[in-house]
């Protein structure tokens, strides 16, 4: 049985505001984790991954429209200029890690790739395409919006697997991954006083 991604909703209020980087650590942390989750969930039900670069290549899909959705919750409550740091902040914190993943499964190669630069590249191309679709509230995406996503999914898989893959994308991956991060990212953004205990940027930078 696949257990599902805890992530804090609950944190110490510190003087001042969290800081950008503060916020892109723990929201990268999530988005990261939720994605791995469903590409382990799309293998366990069969779904062929075959190898390292598909796998890594639906986890980026999945990032790209997780980080959309996070400007799109941050457009609702943040000062422009906040919004932007925040969603460079992840961005940029969501490079480094799929940089530290894929060498550490592939190698670094002759060093000739720029496996951060790549990544950001995509986001910005995957910002664009996500911002002609609309997304209703802060809880779901527009349909159309979800059917993009399960497309560029569905072309990266082999021909047994693309009669299904949108759908379970589309009606039980992304909801579930999108819960969670909401959570997380509201949380972080609260200014409510916290217990104990537990659309989009212009461009994403490179560095």
């Amino acid at each position: 049985m696949v257990k599902p991604v805890r992530v804090r909703t609950v944190w110490f209020k510190r003087d001042g505001e969290r800081s950008a980087e503060e916020i892109a650590s723990s929201v990268a942390s999530t988005i990261w984790r939720v994605a791995d989750k469903a590409i382990d969930n799309l293998g366990q039900e069969n779904y062929d991954i075959i190898t390292p670069a598909r796998g890594f290549k639906l986890i980026a899909e999945c990032l790209a429209f997780l980080v959309h959705y996070c400007d799109r919750m941050a457009y609702a409550s943040l000062a422009p200029e906040r919004r932007t740091a925040v969603l460079q902040a992840i961005s940029n914190r969501l490079g480094e890690v799929m940089e530290e993943n894929i060498i550490s499964v592939v190698g670094k190669g002759d060093g000739s790739r720029n496996y951060k630069a790549e990544f950001i590249d995509f986001l910005n191309r995957r910002f664009a395409d996500y911002a002609e679709f609309e997304f209703p509230d802060d809880e779901k995406a527009s349909f159309p919006a979800l059917r993009f996503l399960g497309l560029q999914i569905r072309d990266e898989m082999g021909d047994s697997d693309k009669t299904w893959i949108m759908d379970q994308i589309m009606d039980i991956e992304m909801p579930e991954m999108m819960g969670t991060v909401r959570k997380s990212f509201k949380g972080l953004l609260s200014d409510a006083p916290v217990k104990r205990g537990f659309g989009s940027p212009d461009m994403l930078p490179p560095e």
